[in-house]
C-alpha cells in the first residue's frame, strides 16, 4: 500500500504543478488544435501529464529502497528500459512534429533495452505452429518488439476522452497486480501498483474537467509498461497463460487491431491517418450527443459530454478484464471470452456505425437545459 500512495501523491503534487503553472510551458506543450479529427476538448490544454505518471512510479522507488532493497534495482532498471518510449512522446507533445518513424524507432529502443536486460523475452502464446517459430530468437525478439510498440500504441489510440485511458489503464494494472500477488513476484506486484497510484494521481487533475492530457508521452509510457509487464509475467512464470494478459488488455488491443482492418482493408487508407470512427468516438456521437442533445454545440456542455462518455467504456473493457481475473488459470476459458469480446465489439460496432443504439445504452432521462 506503501508503494501506491506514494507514488498518488507525487503524482497528484507534480500534475497540479503542471495545470498550476501552465502558463509557463502552454507555448510548448498545450494541445491547442481544438478542430482536428480526433479533439474533443474545447480550450488548450497541456499534455504533459506522462512526466508525473512517470515520475509518480519512478517515486514508489524510494520506500522500496528502505524496504525491499533486493528489488529496487529491477525496478529502476523497468524505468529506464521506458525512458525512450517516453522520449518519442514527449518530443511529439513538445513539438507536434515528431515524426512516426522517430517515435516508433524509440519505442523499439524500449522493446530492445527490455528484452536484453530485463531479459523479458515473447517465448510463447499457446498457439500452436506460433510457440514453435517463437523458439527462434530472432522471432522472439521481433515479437516482443511487436507486443510492446503495439501496447504502446493501443493506449494512444484509446486516449480521446477524459479519464478514458487512465482508467481502462489503471484496471489492467490492477489486474497484473492480483496475479503477481498470487504468484508471490515481488517485482511486477510493485511495479503494477505504482503503475495504479502514478496513473490515479493523474487522474484527479483529468476527470472529469479535462484541465491535463497524459500526451502521448504518458500514453507511450503506460503502454510499454503493460507490454513489459505482460511479456515479464509470461516469461518469470510458464504456468501463466498467454491468453491471460491478452483478454486482460484486450479492449485497447482489439481496439488497435479492428482499426488497422478498417482503414488499411475497408477504406483504403494508412493505418496512420487519424479519423472520428473509433468505438469511443461513435458512442460520443451516437449516445452521448443524441441523450444531450438539449445543449446543441455549447462549449462547456461539450467538455461534459467528453467526460460522460469514458464510463461507457470502462464498463465494456469489464467485460474483458473481469473474465480475465475470474478465469486466469483456465485457458479454454480465456479463450473463449477472448473470442465472446471480439465478436461482441464488432456487434456493437456495427449497430452505432448504423444508428442502431442498443438499448442498454440508452440512458433514461431527459437532460435538463442548463444554459447560462
Amino acid at each position: 500500500m506503501v508503494y501506491l500512495l506514494t507514488a498518488f501523491l507525487v503524482s497528484l503534487a507534480l500534475t497540479a504543478m503542471l495545470v498550476r503553472y501552465k502558463n509557463l510551458h502552454s507555448r510548448y506543450t498545450a494541445d491547442s488544435d481544438l478542430t482536428g479529427a480526433q479533439k474533443y476538448h474545447v480550450r488548450p490544454v497541456p499534455r504533459v501529464g506522462g512526466i508525473a505518471v512517470a515520475l509518480g512510479m519512478l517515486a514508489a522507488s524510494l520506500p522500496l529502497a528502505l524496504r525491499e532493497p533486493t528489488v529496487l534495482g529491477p525496478m529502476l532498471l523497468i524505468w529506464a528500459c521506458l525512458l525512450p518510449a517516453l522520449l518519442a512522446g514527449l518530443i511529439e507533445d513538445f513539438t507536434k512534429k515528431a515524426s512516426a518513424g522517430l517515435r516508433l524507432a524509440l519505442m523499439a529502443g524500449s522493446g530492445v533495452l527490455v528484452y536484453f536486460f530485463l531479459d523479458a523475452r515473447l517465448t510463447h502464446l499457446d498457439i500452436p505452429g506460433v510457440d514453435w517459430l517463437l523458439g527462434f530468437a530472432a522471432l522472439s525478439f521481433v515479437g516482443t518488439l511487436v507486443a510492446i510498440c503495439g501496447a504502446a500504441n493501443a493506449v494512444n489510440i484509446i486516449d480521446g476522452y477524459n479519464g478514458l485511458a487512465a482508467v481502462v489503464s489503471a484496471l489492467i494494472f490492477a489486474g497484473f497486480a492480483y496475479v503477481a500477488y498470487y504468484l508471490d513476484d515481488r517485482l511486477l506486484l510493485v511495479a503494477s501498483v505504482a503503475m495504479i497510484g502514478a496513473i490515479c494521481g493523474f487522474l484527479v487533475w483529468n476527470y472529469p474537467n479535462g484541465l491535463i492530457f497524459l500526451g502521448d508521452g504518458g500514453a507511450y509510457f503506460i503502454g510499454c509498461m503493460m507490454g513489459m509487464v505482460s511479456i515479464l509475467l509470461l516469461a518469470r512464470h510458464p504456468q501463466v497463460s498467454a491468453w491471460f494478459p491478452l483478454l486482460l488488455c484486450f479492449y485497447p488491443v482489439f481496439e488497435t487491431l479492428f482499426s488497422i482492418y478498417r482503414k488499411a482493408f475497408v477504406r483504403r487508407l494508412s493505418p496512420a491517418v487519424p479519423d472520428r470512427v473509433h468505438l469511443h468516438m461513435l458512442i460520443y456521437k451516437r449516445v452521448v450527443r443524441w441523450v444531450d442533445a438539449d445543449f446543441y454545440n455549447d462549449k462547456r456542455c461539450k467538455a461534459r459530454r467528453n467526460a460522460m462518455t469514458s464510463p461507457f467504456l470502462w464498463v465494456f473493457s469489464s467485460l474483458a478484464g473481469v473474465p480475465a481475473l475470474l478465469f486466469w488459470q483456465n485457458q479454454p476459458v480465456l479463450i473463449g471470452f477472448t473470442l465472446l469480446f471480439a465478436v461482441v465489439y464488432v456487434w456493437m460496432y456495427r449497430a452505432l456505425v448504423h444508428f442502431r443504439i442498443p438499448k442498454w445504452m440508452v440512458i433514461r432521462h431527459r437532460v435538463k437545459s442548463m444554459r447560462v
